[in-house]
């Protein structure tokens, strides 16, 4: 438990009034009455103190360090949050924030979900997305591919676990909330495998390129001379 002490300002103000008092009532002409008048604000200014000492009070549930930096963080103005980094292209920078979005209601779904099979999905789930909304960022081209993975299959997917969380929460058990939680249970393991397909559909072009690329360069090495089956 941390101990916070604040300073009481009252002397401060006697001493002030000192001041005030002496300079109406004895004009100052000579620097003794500067010398009388400071002597006898010091005076009041520590029975003030005696009178009116500083406060210490505790702090429940913060260490000395955490009470510490939520002083300094009193003290200082509030920092601006950087602003977000723009890709240069609207329709891109509304993907981007779909994507920070859906991937924040999947980490607020897993928090809340405790089965560890489910969890792990999900987890595979925020992992997948993220590659296939990056995947797409770089390569603006391929966006009408994931169309109705945005527009469907993702948020129908966050909608089905919401469910899930909310029967959950219910507490009790029954025909309905059971049947259905077992129900989305049983299609998680669809979803994580279409979420996989849709992301290596993306590479489908890439990966044509490089046969392509294999075929022609095993011909060549074949006329050659130079593939293994010539040489052997």
């Amino acid at each position: 438990m941390a101990t916070m002490v604040k300073k009481s300002v009252i002397p401060f103000y006697l001493a002030a009034a000192v001041w005030l008092v002496f300079g109406f009532a004895l004009p100052f002409y000579r620097v003794t009455d500067y010398v009388l008048c400071a002597l006898i604000s010091l005076v009041v200014f520590i029975v003030g103190k005696a009178i009116f000492p500083d406060k210490a009070f505790d702090l429940p549930g913060q260490s000395a360090g955490e009470a510490r930096t939520a002083e300094s963080k009193a003290e200082q103005p509030e920092e601006k949050k950087e602003e977000e980094k723009s890709t240069g292209d609207a329709e891109l920078d509304k993907l981007v924030a779909q994507k920070k979005m859906a991937i924040s209601e999947l980490r607020r779904l897993n928090e809340a979900i405790p089965d560890e099979k489910l969890s792990a999905q999900i987890d595979h789930l925020e992992d997948v997305t993220g590659k296939i909304i990056d995947h797409v960022v770089e390569n603006p081209k391929k966006k009408p591919q994931i169309t109705r993975f945005l527009n469907y299959y993702l948020p129908t997917t966050l909608k089905l676990l919401n469910a899930y969380d909310r029967m959950g929460e219910a507490g009790v058990s029954g025909t309905n909330i059971d049947g259905t939680r077992d129900k989305i249970e049983t299609m998680m393991d669809t979803v994580v495998s279409a979420f996989d397909k849709q992301l290596d559909a993306l590479f489908a072009d890439v990966a044509l390129d490089i046969s392509t690329d294999i075929t022609v360069m095993e011909n060549l090495l074949s006329q050659e001379g130079l593939s293994g089956e010539s040489m052997t």
